[in-house]
């Protein structure tokens, strides 16, 4: 029998685990009252109680919700005013739904390698950049270059992460994103936020996504005399429901994701070949990433670990300089955009040392091991020691 039903456990992740009918207080009095849309309450709606909820919580400005983290993304770089054509550097490792984002704003996404914590590599960066996203991926923490004025931080897998001088991650650049798509910190299924703490963003961004216009509720439409085009970007009320149900257990998964953690590398196997990658107390641990010797023995640890029921993951998915978005160049215009304003060159294909090699290879030997918060103390030293067992054994 799999580690998973021994435990009588479900494989959903964080905050999926934690959705409850007899919690969802928010959700039942939208659909008591029979109003989904959020301009259409009054005073307050469930999408506003959420982003005030967030903003109080990661310590922002301003938070708007959307229906996902893409569309965060493309606000915060909308609002930053570019030129078609201009480019953006993002992480080499990190989920395709960030080069689609740049290039659904018209933008060029240039990869840039990582650094030791597979992060952006802050220092491959050219003096005048001035569009960069960095991705928080699995909870660690990006640097977020000072010298860039448009450091857009993708927090999708960081919500709760916090630098050393106690900020949120996701609110220390000019724009941040968070999403809760169903494999996240919490989950509506899918649904985002974006942070700032400028002002004139904020007013560009909330106008943006409401077909050009800042809305008010219960005076649905009304059009601003400066309005300009834009999209319908809103998040509905029933999303921003679970979302508030969601938050509740913050803290709650955050704990339970640090005690599985700790539980986890203190029973991991000593071995040479094999090393969990350091971690620091700030981040929000989703996984305990293993680093081994060589992909040979990385591939026989997924193999036995996946055989006997034990969830895994491997990393290569996010190397970005192989993906067939950015290698093959296509586009549905007729033209080619936004790749036609781009041209074929060394620089523009990314930024490295060497290639990339290092960076594929090494990923190449990553196996991540998920975290469950929602199992006890005695669960989690369960499912350490079965992983600890087949790891040995390899």
């Amino acid at each position: 029998m799999s580690l998973d039903k021994r435990l009588g456990m479900r494989f959903l992740p964080y905050g999926a685990n934690y959705l409850d009918w007899d919690d969802m207080t928010e959700l039942r009095d939208a659909v008591r009252d029979r109003v989904l849309f959020r301009y259409q309450r009054q005073p307050e709606s469930c999408a506003t109680r959420l982003e005030e909820h967030a903003a109080r919580r990661l310590g922002a400005r301003h938070v708007l919700a959307v229906h996902n983290c893409t569309e965060a993304l493309r606000l915060a770089l909308v609002v930053t005013r570019p030129r078609i054509g201009d480019v953006v550097h993002i992480p080499a490792m990190t989920f395709v739904a960030v080069a689609g984002a740049v290039l659904s704003t018209g933008l060029v996404p240039v990869p840039v390698d990582i650094d030791e914590n597979l992060s952006l590599d802050a220092g491959l960066l050219p003096a005048d950049a001035q569009r960069v996203i960095v991705a928080h991926m699995e909870g660690g923490l990006a640097e977020v270059p000072a010298h860039v004025p448009y450091v857009i931080e993708d927090a999708a897998q960081a919500l709760g992460s916090r630098f050393p001088d106690g900020t949120h991650a996701g609110t220390k650049g000019f724009a941040g994103t968070f999403s809760f798509h169903h494999n996240k910190v919490l989950t509506s299924g899918e649904g985002g936020l974006v942070t700032t703490n400028d002002e004139t963003a904020y007013s560009l961004m909330r106008s943006y996504h409401d077909h050009g216009s800042a809305r008010q509720p219960g005076r649905y439409p009304v059009w601003n005399e400066d309005a300009f085009w834009g999209e319908n970007l809103v998040t509905s009320e029933e999303v921003a429901a679970i979302q508030l149900q969601q938050f509740r257990h913050l803290d709650e998964v955050l704990a339970g994701l640090q005690r599985h953690y700790d539980i986890m590398v203190a029973e991991l196997p000593r071995r040479s070949d094999m090393r969990p990658l350091p971690r620091t107390a700030g981040e929000v641990k989703i996984s305990v990433r293993l680093e081994l010797d060589s992909r040979e023995l990385r591939d026989r640890a997924v193999a036995t670990l996946t055989e006997q029921g034990v969830p895994n993951w491997t990393l290569d998915k996010y190397f970005l300089p192989a993906h067939p978005v950015l290698t093959g160049r296509r586009s549905l215009y007729a033209d080619g955009f936004p790749w036609s304003f781009a041209p074929d060159t060394p620089e523009t294909a990314g930024l490295s040392r060497d290639g990339f090699a290092a960076t594929r290879e090494r990923l190449g030997r990553i196996v991540c091991l998920p975290l469950f918060p929602e199992l006890s103390a005695d669960e989690q030293a369960v499912a350490a020691k079965n992983a600890r067992a087949l790891l040995e054994q390899l």
